[in-house]
Order: structure tokens, then C-alpha cells, then sequence
């Protein structure tokens, strides 16, 4: 079921995003000729994408007959994490109608792993938010070739290096897929329904696990030619720095992710230069990011200046991209933005000072305004964009 007419995504787009209009307002908004409107509305009811919905207020006349999605729309948003899996059934105006959420490593493979999102969705089924789907949108952590719907030697996913993941499940499930990867898919649910919603030039930054940058440049999400786009966590942050996942020596993500910040927090508790952490070292038998987060809200001084040494070194990187791209907005999200304003104002500082003026005078740094939906937002529209026709 797809409408690849661009004119008939313009108006799903609309209906999706703004909810039930007249067919007057419809083609105001759309600057069409009421014949064509109506021609184009009746094949999409045809196509079982749209249907009628009551009247509309009146306008002084004869009230007439709002048109709204079909409401029995249902697309599915995957969103494969590290350690993660987070999956929604959402409706066409992309509202929650089912959510699970599971810990699952990613390094299990993707027999294992999509396995048990079909076991998930299936649930969602059996549950009853769901006769069939329209869409599935799926993000994943590592290098996606967007146009043939898998991962591309994805250094932290063992086993899925051009698996068939979009043809996989849209077998599975008898309609559309898409897979991209996991910080375009923030972006995108970022530029949705978050802080970033109509602004059509601005970088979402992921720190997590690993580290990437969602690029939108002119309302559009920016993959480049081979859809790699945006790895930031790979450029080197020091040259004398630890072998990342990747091989090389000193990617930003070697020195500032999850696991770098998890490994300077273990080695800081094991010395006892910082005590909190030393304190949870022995209780827990391990310390973590969150631990590192927790432990600089009580004040303690290292964690503190571990969180700054890498909002400083995530800074120097950002202040590149910025000078280059000169974006509207930078928006932090991903699991380590629960350090919050300690690493924001860090971040803040650095790109600030390091990049021109012309390019930092009107650019807010923020956190985002989703948190962990962020993913699952995003997957849920390209799930539907898919269906629409667009993404295919």
C-alpha cells in the first residue's frame, strides 16, 4: 500500500502531522484546485490511507466533511540499541498505542535480536493494538546503507554486516520497511515532535555507546553518498589516545562514550582518587556513567572533571562541524546527556570559544526534549513515510 505520488505524501504528510482538515482547508494550505483535491482525496480513500471524519466547524455555509488518516493506521517503530531494544505501534498520527522496552545486547546478532522484536511485535498483535501494518521503521547502532535497508560493517555489531534486515522484516510483516541508523532516527523524532521542530538546519548529537551526529540541512536529513554521514565518533580526538572498536587509535568515542567514561570512573574508584565512586565500587562490585552522573550532582570533584573532559573533547569536535556547516541548533541526546548541564555547559563553552562568532551569535545548545523516545519517534516517521510512499 503506497502512494509514491508526491502530492499524495504532501497531503498524508499534512494529515499526519496537523490532524483532521476540511477539504477546504486542505487545499488552501496545499494551494490546489478544488477538482484536483478532491480527485487526489478520492484515490487515497481508495488506497485505504484516508477516510472521512464528521463535519467541520462552520465556516458561515454549509459545514463541511472533515478527512483525517484512516485511523485503523498502524506503524511499527524499532529502536535497536547497544544493549537495547525499544519498539512502539504507533497510529497514523504517530501516537503510542503499544510500547515495550527490554535490555537485549546487540552483539547477540540479528537472528537473535530481530527474533525477539518479531516476538515483541507479535505480542503488540495478539494485545490488540494492531490488525496488520502499514510501516516498519527500524534505527540501528552503526553505519547503515540507507538505500539497500542494512548495516554496513557496523563495528560494534558482531554478525551484521549486510544482514537483510528491511527485507527481513518486511516479509515478516507483509509491508514496507526502512532501516537507518540510530542517530539519524533521534534527529528525525527530534525534528518531529521535539525542541528541534521546524528548524531545518541543525546537528543531533548522540553520546551513548558510541558517538555520531544526526545532519539536517534544509529540512532534510543529510546521509550522504553512501549513508555514513555524520560519524563523528570516529574523527580523532587524540592522537595518543586508546585503539577504538574500529581500530583506530584515538576516535572520540575511544576517549568519551559510555564505555570510555565507565573505564576512567573504574580506574578512578580502584585508586580512590575519587571516594563516591570508590563507595559504589565496593557495594556494586562495578561502577558505570550513571554512577559517574550521580556522584558529581553529590559534588564529587573527579567526577565533575571527568564529565568536563569530555564535553571538552565532544566541544573541540563540534566546534569543526560548526564552523563548517554553521547550523541553526545543536541538540545533545543519547544515554550520556543524563549528565546534563555539567557536560552542556562544557560543550557549550568550547564551541563557543573555538568557533566564529558569526556562526555561535544566534546558536542554542540544548539537550534534547525527547530523551530516550527520540529513537523510536524518529522510526515511527520514517515508518509512516515509508508507507506514504516516500522512503521507498
Amino acid at each position: 500500500m503506497r502512494a509514491a505520488d508526491p502530492l499524495h505524501v504532501q497531503l498524508l504528510r499534512l494529515l499526519r502531522d496537523e490532524g483532521p482538515a476540511s477539504r477546504a482547508e486542505l487545499g488552501d494550505r496545499l494551494q490546489m484546485p478544488r477538482p484536483r483535491l478532491l480527485t487526489e482525496l478520492e484515490r487515497l480513500v481508495g488506497l485505504g490511507l484516508v477516510a472521512e471524519a464528521g463535519l467541520a466547524a462552520s465556516r458561515g455555509g454549509r459545514r463541511s466533511t472533515l478527512v483525517e488518516l484512516n485511523p485503523d493506521l498502524r506503524f511499527a517503530a524499532v529502536d535497536l540499541g547497544a544493549s537495547s531494544i525499544d519498539v512502539e505501534v504507533v497510529n497514523g498520527r504517530l501516537e503510542p498505542v503499544a510500547a515495550y522496552a527490554e535490555v537485549a545486547d546487540i552483539r547477540s546478532g540479528p537472528k537473535v535480536i530481530l527474533h525477539r522484536v518479531n516476538d515483541l511485535l507479535h505480542k503488540a498483535r495478539v494485545d490488540g493494538a494492531y490488525e496488520r501494518l502499514n510501516g516498519v521503521g527500524v534505527g540501528v547502532p552503526g553505519p547503515v546503507s540507507f538505500r539497500d535497508g542494512l548495516p554496513v560493517s557496523p563495528p560494534i555489531m558482531p554478525g551484521w554486516d549486510r544482514y537483510p534486515v528491511r527485507e527481513l522484516l518486511s516479509r515478516e510483516h507483509g509491508c514496507p520497511a526502512v532501516v537507518d541508523n540510530d542517530v539519524n532516527i533521534m534527529a528525525i523524532g527530534e525534528r518531529h515532535g521535539g525542541v528541534a521542530h521546524s528548524v531545518d538546519d541543525f546537528l543531533f548529537i548522540k553520546i551513548g555507546t558510541g558517538i555520531g551526529c544526526g545532519i539536517y540541512l534544509s529540512g532534510d536529513v543529510y546521509r550522504g553518498t553512501d549513508g555514513c554521514a555524520g560519524d563523528i565518533g570516529h574523527i580523532q580526538a587524540d592522537a595518543g589516545g586508546p585503539t577504538c572498536s574500529c581500530g583506530n587509535t584515538g576516535c572520540l568515542e575511544a576517549v568519551f562514550s559510555g564505555a570510555a567514561l565507565a573505564r576512567e570512573a573504574g580506574v578512578a574508584a580502584r585508586t580512590g582518587t575519587s571516594p563516591a565512586l570508590a563507595e559504589r565500587l565496593a557495594e556494586r562490585g562495578a561502577v558505570s556513567a550513571r554512577d559517574v552522573a550521580e556522584a558529581a550532582i553529590e559534588g564529587d570533584v573527579v567526577c565533575i572533571q571527568l564529565i568536563r573532559d569530555g564535553g571538552r573533547r565532544v566541544g573541540q569536535v563540534l566546534a569543526g562541524l560548526v564552523s563548517f556547516t554553521n547550523p541553526s541548533m545543536i541538540v545533545i541526546g543519547g544515554g550520556l546527556a543524563h549528565l546534563g548541564h555539567i557536560l552542556l555547559a562544557e560543550i557549550r563553552s568550547v564551541v563557543y570559544r573555538r568557533s566564529l562568532p558569526l556562526a555561535t551569535g544566534n546558536l542554542p545548545v540544548v539537550l534534547s526534549e525527547l530523551g530516550p523516545r527520540a529513537g523510536v519517534a524518529g522510526a515511527a516517521v520514517l515508518a509512516s513515510d515509508v508507507a506514504f510512499g516516500e522512503a521507498s
